[in-house]
């Protein structure tokens, strides 16, 4: 019978197991529990600890709704590593941070298991870092992008100890989706990550980022609910579990501050990272342009059908008003109602009011960030995954990550009514062609598909059953957004 790994960090011994012939370390603390006087500030080295600590469990996550009362209380900022070689054996290294619309998610999901991942060659980590007003409201007195700042924590812990571990500190890819994409494009530019890692893929990355002012007033909003400034000082009378529950009740009346707010009031979150010309000096897609991380290559890309599922009106007919009001609120001030209509000739109302969303919330976000990385000398290579094999979900947010983990099973896939007949066998084989491309990217930093050109070919990895190399496919809303600027959102009046 094979030991359990154990493996000696900067702050003492962990004690692990083994899944798949992976070695598997999990709940590490990489940062002391922000709670008491660390709470809303920086995060501070954790403390050593004698003899073997036991890294068998994930640690608890961040406060948020469905967290316990035990668990906010505990230490949030932990981190896992898959290994498939202890020892100095410089494998490169896969950082992954989670999405979660900036107010959720967790290291512990199974669906983020990293033990298929690292078996292919690579360490994974994987990681929880504060969300939610812990982690992004805006605070006076407190530093803006505690979440963000705790990102940077885990990697600074992965370069002084992931040698261990079997990795190479030298080699390190970070990558994530959704809010975790949007983490990755603020890592690009901050300041604090600069040397951390060498190479970045951001999936599904979101177009909202705050202005300190717009941040600002949804603070003031949250700490209203309570009956309180948003200071730090009144904060920290409040319990993070309170917190959590004046968030969810400003999220349901966000709709009602729209002429204040602009679009962001009607996004499923109150959260997104702060653009304070410090921590976060610029928005990803301004900064990128000016070159601001050209030495990184990237890779970038989105699901086609990114909202089908947070469309609202799946059952019911969209309103054709609704429709107007909702392009002339996300789409370029150069856009009409009908350019949409006439880009998508075919395409019904609800259709169109799913490919709007779809473009301002992640499609068109993604496609600027690999132009505008290209705009500042870097790198940059395009995805979109097209394959699904649930007709009523299409290519869906988060699919892509279910295929780079390879953690749905062929029940998960035939167990849906609708699945075609083909649907498990092309799974594992678009799972394998993604997962190939991320961990050859990871180890050589030039996976084989051209870069991306914005004003050639705008050649794009297609992922699907048959996975190919062709123009962009959504060229009909590349047009309509290209003279579009991504930037910080502020408030409209």
């Amino acid at each position: 019978m094979t030991a359990d790994p154990e493996v000696r960090t900067d702050s003492g011994a962990v004690r692990g197991s083994w899944d798949k012939g992976v070695a598997v370390f999990r709940g590490i603390p990489y940062a002391l529990p922000p709670v008491g006087a660390h709470r809303f500030g920086h995060p501070v080295p954790p403390q050593s600890w004698d003899g073997v600590r036991e890294a068998r469990v994930f640690g608890p996550p961040s406060p948020q709704a469905g967290a316990s009362d035990s668990e906010v209380n505990a230490s949030w900022l932990t981190l896992n590593v898959w290994s498939p070689g202890l020892g100095a054996a410089g494998i490169p290294v896969m950082v992954w941070i989670h999405g979660g619309r900036y107010i959720e998610g967790h290291s512990a999901n199974p669906h983020q298991n990293g033990a298929t991942l690292a078996a292919c060659g690579v360490v994974v980590v994987s990681l929880n870092y504060r969300v939610g007003a812990e982690g992004f409201a805006r605070i006076a007195g407190a530093p803006n992008n505690r979440g963000l700042l705790d990102q940077i924590a885990a990697l600074r812990w992965v370069q002084d100890n992931i040698t261990a571990f079997g990795g190479s500190p030298h080699k390190v890819t970070v990558f994530g989706q959704s809010a975790g994409g949007g983490s990755v494009a603020s890592l690009l530019t901050m300041p604090a990550s600069a040397g951390l890692f060498t190479r970045a893929i951001a999936q599904s990355v979101p177009g909202t980022f705050f202005t300190e002012r717009l941040a600002a007033t949804v603070s003031d909003e949250i700490a209203g609910e309570l009956g309180v400034q948003a200071t730090m000082t009144d904060l920290q009378r409040c319990s993070p579990q309170a917190l959590v529950v004046a968030s969810e009740r400003l999220l349901q009346r966000m709709p009602q501050f729209v002429d204040a707010w602009g679009p962001m009031a009607l996004t499923p979150t109150p959260f997104s990272p702060i653009v304070d010309g410090a921590t976060l000096p610029d928005a990803p897609w301004r900064a990128l342009a000016d070159g601001a991380a050209n030495s990184i290559d990237l890779v970038v890309g989105h699901t086609r059908d990114e909202y089908s599922l947070f469309h609202p009106w799946h059952d019911d007919a969209v309103p054709d008003g609704l429709l107007t009001d909702t392009i002339q609120r996300i789409a370029p001030i150069s856009c009409r109602p009908g350019d949409y209509r006439a880009a998508y000739p075919d395409s019904s109302v609800e259709q169109l009011y799913e490919i709007v969303n779809a473009d301002w919330l992640f499609r068109m976000p993604c496609e600027h960030l690999a132009a505008a990385h290209h705009a500042g000398d870097g790198t940059a290579r395009l995805y979109e995954l097209t394959w699904s094999f649930n007709p009523d979900e299409g290519a869906s947010h988060s699919l892509d990550m279910l295929l780079v983990f390879g953690t749905l099973t062929r029940d998960d896939i035939t167990s849906q009514p609708s699945a075609h007949p083909e649907a498990a066998d092309e799974y594992e084989q678009v799972s394998h062609s993604m997962r190939a491309d991320w961990v050859d990217f990871a180890t050589h930093g030039a996976p084989n598909w051209p870069s991306y050109e914005p004003s050639g070919t705008r050649t794009t990895r297609v992922y699907n059953a048959d996975t190919t190399d062709r123009p962009y496919p959504e060229e009909s809303s590349r047009r309509l957004w290209a003279h579009h600027r991504f930037d910080a959102l502020d408030l409209s009046i």
